[in-house]
């Protein structure tokens, strides 16, 4: 219904104006190598997974655990770590963000425990990251050289911390457990926060005007660049169904080869 003395063409004019305005405008203040990388790390972690489920579901003969398959894993979540560390300096709410990730952490771990009994997810990388993001904020004045050796000492820390047993697991979160602990997925803040602390340095370093360091590249407008700057935008969602995609498809492959 319209109301008396208004002009539909003239709010329709203003109302797609103001999106176009800040479509530009999110376009202009996204960085667009940091969706970049974090789309490679996606793609890396994607092609570890698919490895793993052939592995652990068909009985392929691959090694996850160790060699060239493992390392992708962990290349995966090293760049994932690092570009969370640079991206708290991009967010406007951080401890909103953590909360929303660990949250999701917790929906994976509680859907797992029921779909895959044994397969258990404790501190999973999401898990991680979000107690990550929630912790940034004590750490967002510190200078870069600060945060390098802050970051430093907690690696270092791990040489220690993974010669001990603990009596129980309630500190696994912090990389002391005992010997029945089990997590298919596990990245505790010791060493990984100092990985996240060395993102959070680059980003002092590299992005205190919080713009790209190569404005000019024409590799943001390639057809390939833009794929993988998708996924980077879109990580979370793509990280949260990823598995039963693989897994779907698979099924569908056998089913069909058979």
């Amino acid at each position: 219904m319209l109301h008396e003395g208004r002009n539909p063409a003239i709010k329709s004019t203003v109302s797609a104006s103001t999106v176009k305005k800040h479509i530009k405008g999110a376009s202009i203040n996204r960085v667009w190598e940091i969706d970049l990388f974090r789309g490679v790390s996606l793609l890396l972690m994607v092609t570890f997974h698919l490895l793993y489920d052939l592995a652990e579901f068909y009985h392929f003969p691959l090694d996850y655990q160790k060699g060239p398959i493992y390392y992708t894993g962990k290349e995966a979540a090293t760049l994932f770590i690092l570009i969370a560390g640079i991206s708290s300096f991009f967010s406007t709410n951080n401890l909103r963000r953590g909360i929303k990730i660990l949250l999701w952490g917790f929906v994976i771990y509680l859907v797992t425990g029921v779909t895959l009994p044994g397969s258990n997810i404790i501190f999973g990388i999401l898990q991680f990251l979000g107690t990550s993001m929630i912790l940034a904020p004590l750490f967002m004045g510190l200078p870069s050289p600060v945060l390098t050796v802050l970051g430093a000492l907690i690696l270092l820390a791990e040489r220690y911390t993974g010669t001990l047993t603990w009596p129980h697991n309630r500190l696994a979160w912090l990389g002391l457990m005992g010997k029945d602990f089990s997590s298919v997925d596990y990245y505790p803040l010791i060493p990984w926060f100092g990985v996240f602390l060395w993102g959070m340095a680059l980003g002092r370093m590299f992005y205190p005007s919080k713009r790209s360091l190569f404005p000019h590249s024409p590799l943001p407008r390639h057809p390939l660049g833009r794929s993988i700057q998708f996924l980077g935008r879109h990580s979370l969602s793509i990280y949260l169904i990823h598995q039963p995609v693989i897994l779907l498809l698979l099924y569908l492959f056998f089913l069909v080869v058979k």
